[in-house]
């Protein structure tokens, strides 16, 4: 988890088993607002293979989101 300029952004590791998450396998990465209360939204491309596409992706709709 990770906040900047007035945004939440988590990655999650989804399985199709196990503890935490269920559904297709990969990490989904998701924003909101820090100052609202809304749920969180998935970023396009989730679930990623890996975590640092992951982060990558958030770091880039940071980019969008500020501009």
């Amino acid at each position: 988890m990770a906040s900047s300029d007035g945004f939440s952004f988590v990655i999650s590791n989804e399985s199709r088993t196990g503890p935490g998450l269920h559904g297709q396998p990969g990490f989904i990465a998701s924003w909101r607002p820090i100052h609202l209360n809304r749920p969180a939204i998935k970023i396009a491309g989730s679930p990623f293979k890996t975590f640092a596409e992951a982060e990558t992706a958030c770091e880039a709709f940071l980019v969008h989101l500020t501009q």
